[in-house]
């Protein structure tokens, strides 16, 4: 079993479910008592926070590149990023270590173009749905048609991460608007929804949305074990 890497805190709500994910996948597949090899390098939330606000861009890559370093120097055989937004800087993270590094779109566009689906809402904080980084890639490399709310949606999409999903605040009320923006996508032609932001998966289950539903923490954590258990194959 390869040790897995998590660069973690990005809110510490997610990197719980990121934990529980991996290890309970883990014992499904191996069974017994096993659980992952891992290791976790948690940030504060807060300091990485005020920077994007401020649009400080390069200071948090290199608080990203600082954590992936330590994972790697720890004995981390790749690197997961459990966060959607912080994948901004997923190709500089890439390049300062010398081991790989897993992307959350691409486990996660895989799983969506296996069902069939060509056209999908993206819900993420703004920075993520506004920015080229991660729509970008889910069309150049997957062809995927992406459709982002309208900025007032954008704005409350955005607000509920913030304000309550980072604390673990859980709001029917905010769930209701989440449904709201997922019907109109829905109504733009949309047949499925990313949700991209790893906190989004405590508020919106299958259950509350009529549209298929891609939870990025789920997928990535999963893709996470499938690397970290796959054999490689030795050299003739």
């Amino acid at each position: 079993m390869k040790t897995i890497g998590l660069i973690g805190g990005l809110s510490w709500e997610s990197s719980v479910e990121y934990y529980r994910i991996i290890n309970q996948t883990v014992r499904e597949k191996l069974g017994g008592l096993h659980s992952a090899q891992c290791l976790m390098y948690s940030v504060d939330f807060a300091e990485i926070e005020a920077f994007m606000q401020r649009g400080e861009w390069e200071s948090v890559t290199q608080r990203m590149i600082a954590a992936a370093r330590q994972l790697e120097q720890g004995g981390a055989d790749f690197i997961i990023i459990c966060s959607n937004t912080m994948h901004k800087m997923a190709g500089a993270v890439e390049q300062a270590v010398s081991i790989p590094l897993l992307h959350i779109v691409d486990p996660t566009a895989e799983a969506i173009r296996a069902r069939g689906f060509s056209t999908v809402a993206l819900l993420a904080t703004g920075y993520t749905m506004e920015q080229d980084f991660y729509t970008g890639r889910l069309r150049e490399k997957y062809s995927l048609n992406v459709l982002i709310p309208d900025q007032a949606q954008r704005k409350d999409v955005h607000r509920i991460i913030f304000e309550e999903l980072v604390v673990g605040v859980i709001r029917p009320e905010s769930r209701v608007r989440y449904q709201e923006i997922i019907a109109d996508l829905a109504a733009q032609g949309a047949q499925a929804v990313i949700l991209g932001c790893t906190e989004i998966g405590l508020l919106i289950k299958p259950e509350h949305s009529i549209l298929p539903t891609f939870d990025t923490t789920l997928l990535h954590a999963q893709a996470a074990v499938e690397f970290a258990l796959a054999r490689q194959i030795e050299p003739q």
